[in-house]
């Protein structure tokens, strides 16, 4: 006779012997960001898993501020500086990333692959060493004020395409999701997902949470960690085309941070902002104007070619090609990334509960290796209370 998968709810997004009755996993997510929904992509696939996703905002949702994934740039430039661990992370999610580009791939329109600059004003030393085509930038090469720089290949990442891609996937695979808003992990370890569906609500046995809520993780019933912060980044997209190219220009100790990220579509995000605890919902008309004089000083090829053939450019030359303005709170953490388990009662069981927020801006960046460290996480969990 066939076994029942075991029930696994994800939050807001291992193998086992082939005798053994695959698990049912539930992941709460408020908003189903990147880190949820490559989580539940990665439990789903590893087979044994029933996986339904719980969440209240999708990616084929609306762009509002409750969902950060969708204002992402996004392009995979590691945030590791040194920190050996989170560059292993960072590292594996390249490597996915890079193959789920190649030419001809199901995935390959989510992502463009091309040449990155970044420049550093406060002259530290590259830690991209690892990156395809990595060099040092000769000093001639640098931007106005850069001490160090260096170049090497990257992709960006169409992030609302992506996003929609991995929920497609999850759901080919098997996967289940239910619009909902949690108020405490305790509902769904009770009850399991069904309790939240209309009609005649009905208990289903649940074998293990994964809790991946980004910034909902400060209010869930729970969790309630007073370590998550927002830091709220704003950016301008631009229909600019010919941009082919990657460029950033940063300075760690001053907060600075300006990047060109052009996508496959032909659209191209500017930015940014980083600031923690600033929770205004929509842009900033100065802000925006501020990006754009960053922005055009960095990169500017950025104005219209007819344009720049003419005169030099400014910013309202940018503005006539100005798509949409907007802001998104990335979910930070004090302390960094929450990777444990812990575990809860539901009814008279105790099942584990796998927690995987507070990426911070480096969502994308991590997402296949912290995706990884969950799984590895559960099938522990599940194998020591022998679910």
């Amino acid at each position: 006779m066939a076994h029942s998968p075991k029930q696994v709810v994800v939050v807001g997004a291992g193998a086992f012997p082939i005798r053994r009755a695959p698990v049912a996993v539930y992941l709460i997510h408020f908003d189903l960001g990147v880190v949820g929904l490559t989580t539940a992509v990665k439990i789903q696939e590893q087979g044994g898993y029933a996986v339904t996703v719980v969440a209240d905002t999708f990616p084929s949702d609306p762009k509002s501020i409750k969902y950060t994934s969708l204002w992402a740039g996004a392009h995979h430039v590691s945030h590791a500086e040194g920190d050996l661990k989170q560059q292993k992370i960072d590292e594996e999610t390249f490597k996915v990333m890079w193959e789920m580009s190649a030419p001809g791939g199901e995935a390959e329109g989510c992502f463009l692959r091309l040449p990155q600059t970044d420049n550093y004003y406060d002259g530290r030393d590259s830690h991209l060493d690892w990156m395809p085509d990595h060099a040092p930038l000769a000093l001639d090469a640098l931007i106005p004020d850069a001490k160090t720089g260096v170049q090497f290949t990257t992709l960006t990442i169409d992030t609302p395409a992506y996003c929609n891609y991995l929920l497609a996937r999850l759901l080919a695979r098997g996967g289940r999701t239910v619009r909902a808003s949690v108020q405490h992990v305790q509902q769904l370890a009770e009850g399991g997902a069904h309790v939240f569906t209309p009609g005649r609500a009905r208990s289903v046995p649940v074998d293990a949470l994964v809790v991946c809520p980004g910034l909902g993780a400060r209010t869930l019933g729970g969790v309630e960690d007073a370590d998550v912060f927002p830091v709220r980044g704003q950016v301008v997209m631009l229909r600019a085309p010919w941009i082919t190219f990657g460029r950033t220009a940063s300075h760690l100790e001053q907060g600075l941070w300006t990047y060109i990220i052009p996508r496959r579509s032909g659209d191209v995000i500017v930015g940014g902002t980083k600031v923690d605890n600033d929770w205004y919902p929509v842009a900033r008309p100065e802000t925006t104007t501020e990006i754009l004089e960053r922005a055009l000083a960095l990169c500017p090829e950025l104005a219209p070619p007819e344009v720049r053939a003419q005169r030099s450019p400014t910013v309202d030359d940018l503005r006539s090609i100005i798509i949409e303005e907007g802001c998104g709170f990335r979910p930070a953490r004090k302390g960094g990334v929450r990777l444990d388990v812990e575990f809860i009662t539901a009814g008279s069981r105790e099942i584990p509960m796998v927690f995987n927020y507070g990426h911070g801006g480096g969502g994308y960046q991590s997402s296949w290796g912290t995706a990884s460290i969950a799984l590895t996480l559960l099938e522990k969990a599940l194998s020591e209370a022998k679910v």
